[in-house]
């Protein structure tokens, strides 16, 4: 997670230099400039911020938390993006490597999912928990037919990170 934020922050910062070198640069909003008839962006979140998708995750302790995310994020990338603290959540950071952003959906949302592949169920035999409408958060994209939908943490993860006695 950090090494993306240091990634988009180099973006960022290289791309502000390039708009300054440019005669004909144009800035057009906060992380993007138009030399010519091109636009350059650092990130994709001034882009998208009118069209956003709101998910309500429950997380290990009952609560509902709400946010909201861009159409084709993951919902990995919205729990990452908005910084919530769910332990042991997203260990791979979204490679299909393990099982820890495993999460658990209403029969009515589970069905508009896009359908599970045999690597996500590979990784979904390690999750704890596991229902019939387990899938892997790293694996769920966010399309406007899923606005509102709820997605339950489960109340344990396996995560191979930590010994047994739960020490990291």
């Amino acid at each position: 997670m950090a090494l993306v934020s240091a990634v988009r922050r180099i973006a960022q910062v290289r791309l502000r230099d390039l708009c300054r070198r440019s005669t004909v640069a144009v800035a057009v909003s906060p992380g993007a400039c138009v030399t010519g008839l091109r636009s350059f962006t650092a990130g994709t979140q001034s882009l998208r911020s009118d069209n956003k998708v709101t998910v309500n995750f429950i997380n290990r302790d009952g609560e509902k938390i709400t946010v909201k995310g861009s159409p084709g994020d993951s919902l990995l990338d919205v729990i990452v993006n908005e910084d919530l603290d769910f332990d042991g959540f997203g260990a791979c950071e979204g490679t299909l490597a393990c099982s820890t952003c495993h999460l658990i959906f209403d029969e009515d949302v589970f069905k508009k999912l896009e359908p599970v592949t045999d690597e996500e169920l590979d990784m979904l035999d390690l999750a704890y928990g596991l229902t019939e409408t387990s899938r892997l958060g790293c694996q769920i994209c966010l399309t406007k037919s899923l606005e509102g939908m709820v997605a339950r943490v489960p109340e344990s993860v396996s995560d191979i990170r930590q010994s047994n006695d739960g020490t990291a």
